[in-house]
């Protein structure tokens, strides 16, 4: 008989919380029971989960006793006040907030990539961000093959990326614009509709953005290797789902676009959809949006660099780049199997 397991979800009322709901039935999940959480304002709504109406319970007042695992989203505060006390109640936590995400001692783990740092001992794992993960799953086959010396990569990111309120200030400001009305500015730091926004997360004292340095620590942290040079840039864009990255790498070795191809046709996680004469590339909206996958094209020689690729990105952030890796790491865990 298959083992089943008691699971919490912290933050079920978010958009990546809902997410892990749903995809924890879409993959039919071992779960005997789940206990979705929130704060006193989500707390005694309901949510739905195979077919049936469950309640948000109170998160200050819960016993992780009572779950095998917890699956955190809802803000490095509250990560910061409950994933400990869960993990120190038995409860094995997988956060998907930045709060731990640079602790030495704490796996970051996407699994396509590295699940093998995981062990028994690992109660409290983290999560990577959303722009990282999509960007590691398809360059770790490259890694592997010939090895990276740099990455340049500018990312294209949906409103998602910054919570329900930022899908809903996107929707507002187009209809405003298109019928002649005066907008408001509430969430994003400038108008996002029509617009992009050279801006996410808070600038660091070196004139990166905190969202940029993310990607250079993480990147390093997950491929094992701190001598990767990366340069990113984070843009916002008027897109609902699904972030979009133009990536430059300089390999150690050579490797030709048909090779890196190939490699990637065979990487588990990737799908590439790259024939430029018949138009078929990836978008955000027409392959990634409600999908697992990442997506990958363009996928061609640097024309300035002997040993330079140049790859489109693209996954759905909500999903790959939250929810759904958060419960691969469970599955993981569970089946030691990526």
């Amino acid at each position: 008989m298959r083992e089943t397991f008691d699971v919490a979800v912290v933050g079920a009322s978010g958009m990546i919380g809902e997410a892990m709901m749903s995809i924890l039935e879409e993959r039919e999940f071992p779960i005997r029971s789940i206990y979705p959480l929130g704060s006193e304002r989500s707390a005694g709504s309901t949510l739905q989960f195979r077919d049936q109406s469950v309640k948000i319970g109170l998160l200050s007042e819960f016993d992780f006793s009572r779950v095998q695992y917890g699956l955190f989203s809802a803000g490095a505060s509250v990560s910061e006040v409950y994933a400990r006390r869960a993990v120190e109640q038995g409860c094995t936590v997988i956060d998907n907030t930045s709060r731990f995400r640079y602790e030495p001692e704490i796996p970051l783990v996407v699994p396509e990539v590295n699940a093998d740092v995981l062990t028994e001992k690992d109660h409290l794992i983290a999560n990577p961000n959303c722009s990282t993960i999509q960007m590691v799953v398809a360059l770790k086959p490259i890694y592997d093959a010939v090895g990276i010396e740099r990455i340049n990569v500018c990312t294209y990111q949906s409103v998602s990326g910054a919570g329900r309120s930022a899908v809903h200030e996107l929707a507002n400001q187009s209809a405003a614009l298109l019928n002649g009305k005066p907008i408001e500015s509430e969430v994003a730091p400038r108008q996002i509709a029509f617009n992009a926004i050279p801006h996410i997360d808070v600038f660091q004292e070196n004139g990166y953005s905190k969202e940029e340095m993310k990607m250079v620590w993480e990147t390093r942290k997950l491929l094992r290797d701190e001598s990767i040079r990366v340069n990113p840039t984070t843009v916002r864009i008027p897109v609902f789902f699904g972030h979009s990255e133009a990536v430059h790498i300089e390999t150690r070795n050579k490797l030709t676009a048909s090779d890196a191809r190939e490699l990637l046709q065979q990487a588990k996680g990737v799908t590439v959809v790259d024939d430029p004469q018949a138009l078929l590339y990836p978008t955000a909206v027409t392959e990634a949006a409600n999908r697992d996958d990442v997506f990958v094209g363009r996928i061609r020689e640097d024309i300035s660099h002997d040993l330079g690729l140049n790859l489109w990105i693209v996954s759905d952030n909500v999903r790959k780049g939250g929810a759904l890796n958060s419960i691969q790491i469970a599955e993981y865990l569970i089946n030691g199997t990526v």
